[in-house]
């Protein structure tokens, strides 16, 4: 089957920093399903892999997490899904990647494709969808479906493919008070499309943004990017016993400054449960379901801006570069070969 894959740890404009090449096709294994893959997106975990994560024994590393396919062929002891079933997901980071034309992935972090969008839109949505929702009802406690309620919620980077996400389940889904960040004209634009209430400059002391739209304080914070340059800013702004949920790696985090306010700080890596094989890996399939039914009755809306083309070496450096160059907006998709 054809692949696209990489090496060496390669600057993305090199041109060997991912390759076209061919592979075995893969078979599952008992909880698998074999997915003829038909749309997918890339991700900042995408880019990071490629610099940092250095093929062994000369195999070339294939990326990638987010697919739409076609169940052609289930394991053993799959129950959830049968050949001919379109289905979205986001995979395994210790596994083989989804630049390729057929993929396995284990059936308890598959949903069921949203019907009323197509397969390059719904490649947009499942990592950055179950990211932000373990972020908000998971890590940082927001209760699901309660429409009443005076807190608020700050979203840094609101246009980013996970911000986009967050933003929309938020506001549509709890009665939170929307905040995210944005500086340039399309974000700004973007982020309020996507639901915000209130737009503020990450450019800016984000205290001081806060104070000049008149919500100096929140009792939630979404860390998605340069959380360890916004801390101080963070700290003033949350409320005592409030939460801070991030994504992002910072190099240096005082965690030990949140004390005072009795402040809870939580990391959220989607990837956990298929890492570590967790008991409520299941839970991932339940997530992707409710997803898959809330863009089917409208609530929620794909987050793709760009569909860049073919599933090629090429395209797919292009992609990274523009998330390299922190100029995304939304989410990035390829689709076809």
């Amino acid at each position: 089957m054809k692949a696209i894959g990489y090496y060496k740890n390669k600057p993305v404009t090199e041109p060997d920093a991912l390759v076209d090449i061919e592979v075995p096709k893969p078979e599952p294994g008992p909880h698998d399903l074999l997915v003829k893959v038909e749309a997918i997106s890339v991700n900042p975990a995408d880019v990071k892999q490629r610099g940092n994560s250095a093929p062994t024994d000369g195999q070339a590393r294939i990326l990638g997490y987010d697919a739409v396919g076609i169940v052609e062929k289930v394991g053993s002891s799959v129950r959830l899904f049968e050949p001919g079933d379109a289905v979205f997901y986001a995979g395994a980071i210790n596994r083989q990647g989804t630049y390729a034309e057929y993929h396995v992935v284990d059936e308890r972090v598959v949903g069921p494709k949203p019907k009323t969008i197509s397969s390059a839109e719904a490649a947009a949505l499942p990592l950055t969808s179950l990211t932000a929702w373990e972020l908000l009802f998971e890590k940082l406690g927001v209760q699901y479906g309660t429409k009443s309620s005076r807190e608020a919620i700050l979203i840094i980077n609101g246009a980013g493919g996970v911000g986009s996400v967050l933003t929309q389940i938020a506001r549509r889904l709890t009665g939170l008070t929307v905040i995210a960040t944005a500086s340039r004209p399309e974000t700004i634009d973007w982020v309020k499309q996507m639901g915000a209430h209130h737009v503020v400059d990450h450019r800016k002391p984000l205290d001081e943004e806060m104070r000049r739209i008149g919500i100096p304080h929140v009792k939630y914070v979404a860390g998605l990017t340069a959380t360890d340059r916004h801390q101080q800013a963070i700290l003033e702004i949350l409320k005592p016993r409030g939460a801070l949920a991030m994504i992002d790696d910072p190099d240096i985090f005082d965690v030990v400054k949140f004390k005072r306010k009795s402040l809870s700080v939580h990391w959220e890596l989607m990837f956990t449960p298929t890492l570590f094989q967790t008991p409520e890996m299941d839970d991932q399939h339940r997530i992707l379901t409710e997803i898959s039914a809330l863009v089917d009755s409208g609530v929620i809306k794909t987050t793709m801006r760009e569909n860049a083309g073919k599933i090629t070496a090429e395209n797919l450096r292009n992609v990274h570069a523009l998330l390299e160059s922190g100029r995304g907006l939304g989410k990035t998709v390829l689709s076809g070969f």
